[in-house]
């Protein structure tokens, strides 16, 4: 008996130790500052950008501990940070397009360096320097660099999510089988 009610509903909420939120930590950081440095104080983009790059990764931490009861809100709001971050990713290209900046190929070693370098670090304050120190050009490309790992590492979290919930069900289903286990 003892053991299924540790089982039951065990908390979640360990979205901290995420990689992919980290990484939307990180993302939220280099947006902020490079909203506010690149954009004139009034523009609606700044709070646009920075909106986005917060609900990619609120939604995380909110989806991971709304877990223990609702395996299906942890998708939702999973998906609601993936669609976030993809908000976000169409707003660099287009402050790239529009300031007729050069948005880095796939091809380009730029690229291959940046993902390197941001699988390496997952410290907020390394970007918010990096828009203090790099050009406009750059910062948006890094920022585009690591959406695409994001998009990577948030479909993948998805798909866990989803066969968690083939595996385990949702909470009706867990009720039903620690009840059920209770009374034997």
């Amino acid at each position: 008996m003892a053991a299924t009610n540790k089982s039951f509903l065990p908390q979640q909420g360990a979205y901290k130790q995420l990689i992919v939120f980290k990484l939307a930590t990180c993302i939220y950081a280099l947006t902020y500052a490079f909203a506010h440095r690149y954009f004139s104080r009034g523009d609606r983009t700044i709070d646009q950008m920075v909106q986005a790059a917060r609900s990619g990764k609120q939604n995380i931490a909110e989806g991971s501990v709304a877990a223990t009861t609702s395996r299906e809100m942890e998708l939702k709001l999973t998906n609601v940070a993936k669609a976030s971050m993809h908000e976000l990713l169409l707003d660099y290209e287009d402050y790239l397009m529009t300031h007729n900046l050069q948005q880095w190929s796939l091809d380009d070693p730029r690229i291959r360096q940046t993902r390197a370098f941001c699988r390496k670090h997952l410290e907020e304050t390394v970007y918010q320097q990096a828009v203090e120190t790099r050009s406009a050009e750059t910062v948006a490309n890094i920022a585009i660099t690591m959406l695409h790992q994001f998009d990577v590492l948030i479909t993948a979290l998805i798909e866990r999510q989803k066969q968690r919930f083939l595996r385990e069900g949702g909470i009706k289903e867990q009720m039903y089988r620690a009840r059920k286990g209770e009374r034997r």
